[in-house]
């Protein structure tokens, strides 16, 4: 089994990171190819950060997807994931929507803990888009800046840890989500420290990819997400030209 999985994000720290909680979640048989944006932002906390980190994903997708028999988005929000789902051959995971199928079947209410205030608001529109609000204990964030986004489970560990004691304490989490690729591995690192469980986007991701892989549901052909069909175009990149044409 290949997966084929790409960082939104220009952080090489931060693909080092998902690529090494992959390569532990996905076990020895399976094949991890990491690819990190060539274009965009050291780390999305925004929605129009997240459009470039769509755009870039895309990029990144078309000219890497072949051979692999699944995709990981490895950004939490998931940028770009259900356009690509129209146009890729295989499966296509994002780590926010991994993440949320994961606690949901751990519990019943879950709180999400992230990196940064500002991406609070953009965090809770992706939740609601699952229809799962109502399940969202809350949302708590590191108040701080970020000296190096690939170094913050180093730099702010007690203040991390503490945000995810006050959401079980304070909010009534069942389940607690650690939010974004720059916390990957988090989850593995406080494993049995809470008093509920913890679970992160790019394990879920990997483990959730694997197992589409072996159930081998097929590729939508009809319905909204068929792929797009075919029209006049411009300016594109000749990868992105190949994969519009393969719909």
């Amino acid at each position: 089994m290949r997966l084929l999985v790409i960082n939104p994000n220009i952080s090489t720290s931060v693909s080092d990171l998902i690529h090494k909680e992959a390569r532990l979640s996905a076990g020895a048989d399976v094949d991890i190819t990491m690819v990190t944006a060539q274009m965009g932002v050291a780390y999305i906390e925004t929605r129009f950060e997240a459009l470039i980190g769509a755009y870039a994903t895309a990029l990144a997708a078309a000219e890497h997807h072949a051979g692999h028999d699944a995709m990981i988005v490895a950004a939490f929000g998931d940028p770009g994931l259900s356009g690509l789902r129209e146009v890729m051959p295989v499966p296509v995971l994002g780590l926010t929507e991994s993440a949320l199928a994961s606690a949901c079947l751990l519990g019943h209410r879950f709180s999400i803990v992230a990196i940064s205030q500002r991406i609070q608001a953009w965090y809770r529109e992706v939740v609601e888009s699952h229809g799962l609000q109502h399940r969202l204990a809350s949302i708590r964030a590191l108040d701080r800046p970020l000296a190096s986004v690939g170094s913050v489970q180093e730099d702010h560990a007690q203040a991390l840890r503490d945000l995810c004691e006050r959401v079980v304490e304070e909010d009534g989490a069942e389940v607690i989500i650690v939010a974004g690729a720059p916390l990957a591995g988090l989850a593995r690192a406080l494993h049995g420290s809470l008093p509920v469980p913890v679970v992160d986007g790019v394990s879920s991701a990997v483990q959730h990819a694997m197992g589409l892989v072996r159930l081998n549901p097929g590729k939508a052909t009809r319905g909204s997400f068929a792929p797009p069909p075919t029209k006049p175009n411009a300016g594109l990149p000749d990868s992105l030209t190949r994969l519009l044409a393969q719909g």
